[in-house]
């Protein structure tokens, strides 16, 4: 057992003067008025060995009665006060080391809801932090990965490019996988800030009004190179004069990730369509394609970072795009949802207020 320190003994000692004051007060007050009624009432003169014999008693009880209220509030305070913290400072000093698998069990004993209260948010609080710490380790060895596979790439063709005897068409080849390489690792780069800035609040919205059907044909063209390859055929249909007040900017990094992963995702000769309607106060664009779909276990984590469906396409990508598009439209206070047929395509839709 282990020996109270100097400080918890000079506690109890004066825990117990605080007592005995108390009580020696309340019961001298109350025993000189039932005197003095009681001789005003009977008549009666108290001779000083009287006096002197109900204060030894009187002495003696409140000595007793605080005795027993110090002992009292001792066991009451290590049940219902220190053995709660304990528990807390116990689960707190471990949290702190970094285990955020503790869960502080019911208090039982403890009067009062404070220490319930206490004891439900360090909970929630370390079951949030576990999942962050989940998060931040998956997004290391994510990021870990995804910066390895472009710089290999990159370090094993320049080495080739070092090989004597190379023909003119095998140094441009090798040189454009290195290019390629080179800005897949500066996308790469540049989607992680950005993500980082949206999910730390470092980017704020600049609201201004402009034509949104017009920022969506601008964002289309932008992949016109890319669907005449491979031969899709593009449908739209939006409505004339829809204007908004928004971050362009921001949104241009929704539509340009959605139309993306639609070209991307759609074979040649499929189709990719826009659709640009106003729903009263609401806007919706809906960007739909003909390509390999989404099934229902990839849909539950599609806006997760890194995350990426299609390992057949991920030399493409880098799992950032609809994490970035969740953020934003979060942001803008807007909503994204998905609808998909495995094996058919898919369609995202976006809905924002226009103001």
């Amino acid at each position: 057992m282990k020996k109270p320190s100097f400080r918890q003994v000079l506690k109890v000692i004066n825990n117990y003067v605080v007592f005995f004051i108390l009580v020696a007060f309340a019961v001298t007050c109350c025993m000189l008025l039932f005197v003095s009624t009681l001789a005003d009432t009977m008549e009666l003169e108290f001779t000083a060995e009287n006096i002197t014999a109900a204060a030894k008693l009187t002495f003696g009880n409140v000595v007793l009665i605080t005795f027993l209220f110090a002992t009292f509030d001792y066991i009451r305070r290590k049940i219902a006060v220190d053995r709660p913290v304990k528990i807390i400072t116990a689960a707190t000093q471990k949290i702190m080391e970094g285990d955020f698998s503790v869960r502080i069990p019911p208090l039982r004993g403890v009067g009062g809801d404070g220490f319930q209260q206490i004891r439900t948010a360090i909970n929630a609080m370390a079951e949030e932090l576990a999942g962050t710490e989940t998060l931040r380790t998956d997004f290391i060895a994510n990021v870990s990965h995804e910066l390895k596979t472009p710089l290999a790439v990159m370090g094993n063709y320049a080495a080739i490019l070092q090989r004597p005897g190379l023909t003119e068409v095998e140094r441009r080849e090798y040189a454009k996988a290195i290019s390629d390489a080179s800005r897949r690792l500066a996308q790469l780069i540049t989607n992680i800030l950005k993500l980082n800035k949206l999910e730390n609040q470092q980017i704020f919205p600049q609201l201004d009004e402009y034509d949104l059907g017009e920022q969506l044909c601008a964002c289309l063209l932008q992949f016109e190179d890319v669907w005449e390859e491979k031969n899709l055929c593009i449908e739209t249909d939006m409505e004339d004069n829809v204007r908004i007040r928004s971050d362009a900017e921001l949104l241009s990094l929704v539509w340009n990730n959605l139309v993306s992963n639609a070209v991307k995702f759609t074979p040649k000769g499929g189709t990719i369509s826009i659709r640009l309607k106003a729903e009263g106060e609401l806007v919706a664009v809906s960007v739909s394609d003909t390509g390999c779909g989404i099934s229902p276990e990839v849909g539950q984590h599609i806006f997760e970072k890194f995350y990426q469906g299609d390992t057949s396409h991920a030399t493409q990508g880098n799992g950032l795009g609809l994490a970035l598009v969740k953020r934003v439209v979060d942001i803008l206070g807007g909503q994204i949802d998905v609808q998909s047929i495995f094996g058919q395509g898919s369609t995202f839709t976006v809905r924002f207020k226009r103001n």
